[in-house]
């Protein structure tokens, strides 16, 4: 069986790659680092590491690449064969690699109108449907009637930290032990791929929050207020008990917001809260705390991790989410010069003043209680 997956980076090779390798897939990487695509051409082959006290060794194996940019037409001819179609480029990439997708698709369904599946694995709500919409964008409506019949593009949520890493072996990778790989069943095209470590769902969008509200609402925690403090790394953070109580009480907050909005059990989520905890606390994949936490305003968007559970929690509960307010005051107040929307937002907080700053980052109206509970946290 034969796998495209654009995006030959560490999260493309590190999760991705080494599931489909594990479900049987000769996986071609399509990317745009001649570099990275030589030596995927050259070996055949790359090593992930675990990074946990083991650092336990898998070998990727059938691996080869083509560089986008200088090889279109073989991208093209990888389209036409392939059995899946993945990526990991990044959200705003998706849209660069739809045309290329969008060519392979024409060639595809004129030879070959075999049903295939192409799965955006991106940290964000909807990457798929997005990449769908590009793709169809450069069709005609022909093609897109066609295409519509046989290609598959359900939705997913991924999580595996994958840290910053510089390796002696460019193909090499570290990653953490834990990974989850959620996607839309009903969006299928065809027979549904076998891949272990694929769990399929009939509603995707409570498992994409709860990664949100867990997973992303938490590694906030000790990026915003361990900057605050000072501190270099998420696992230096993690070590201060302070920072324990708030990381502990946010997700708790946004746990009872989950929790009540879709019915999750309540002792499967205590636990699943406990296990994403134990994750920032390994010494083996730490991240800056400053690429945890870049892109503030982002981060502070109506829908995003810190703001949506906030209010979610507002509407279920009745009660101001005072640990989620502290990590929200903190992002609002975050000075970073090397980071560009930090450096805006912070050209905003001048300008319009933290009240003003949150409502149009945030799409909050002036008389929203979180405002000014944020305001009281900051004036602290």
């Amino acid at each position: 069986m034969l796998a495209v997956h654009f995006g030959a980076g560490n999260i493309g090779r590190g999760f991705i790659g080494a599931l489909l390798y594990e479900a049987k897939y000769r996986t071609i990487f399509v990317d745009v680092n001649q570099e990275v695509i030589d030596r995927l051409n050259k070996e055949n082959q790359y090593e992930v590491i675990l990074a946990g006290a083991t650092k336990k060794k898998q070998v990727v194996k059938q691996v080869s690449g083509i560089n986008s940019v200088t090889n279109p037409v073989d991208v093209v001819a990888a389209i036409e064969k392939a059995d899946i179609v993945t990526t990991a480029v990044g959200p705003t990439i998706l849209k660069v690699i739809a045309k290329l997708i969008a060519t392979g698709l024409e060639a595809r369904v004129a030879k070959n109108a075999q049903p295939l599946n192409i799965i955006a694995c991106e940290n964000m709500l909807g990457g798929s449907t997005l990449l769908k919409e590009e793709v169809l964008s450069h069709v005609t409506e022909e093609i897109k009637h066609t295409i519509e019949q046989y290609v598959g593009f359900p939705d997913a949520a991924v999580d595996r930290i994958v840290p910053n890493q510089v390796n002696d072996d460019r193909l090499q990778v570290a990653v953490e032990p834990y990974y989850e790989w959620v996607v839309e069943k009903p969006a299928l095209k065809g027979k549904t791929p076998v891949i272990d470590g694929v769990t399929y769902v009939e509603d995707l969008k409570p498992y994409i929050e709860r990664k949100l509200f867990t997973v992303n609402t938490g590694h906030a925690v000790p990026a915003y207020i361990g900057h605050q403090k000072g501190y270099p790394t998420i696992y230096e953070a993690m070590q201060d008990e302070e920072i324990q109580a708030i990381i502990d009480g946010a997700l708790q907050e946004s746990g009872e917001a989950l929790i009540q909005f879709y019915g999750f059990n309540r002792h499967e989520h205590a636990a699943y809260r406990s296990k994403i905890i134990e994750r920032f606390k390994n010494p083996h994949i730490s991240d800056e705390v400053t690429r945890v936490g870049r892109g503030p305003i982002r981060k502070l968007g109506a829908r995003d991790r810190l703001i949506r559970p906030a209010i979610l929690y507002m509407e279920k509960t009745g009660k101001i989410p005072s640990y989620l307010v502290k990590t929200i005051a903190a992002a609002l107040t975050y000075v970073n010069n090397q980071d560009k929307e930090a450096v805006k937002l912070q050209a905003l907080v001048n300008k319009e003043g933290y009240a003003n700053a949150l409502q149009i980052v945030a799409e909050l109206s002036a008389e929203h209680p979180l405002v000014d509970a944020v305001i009281k946290e900051i004036n602290k």
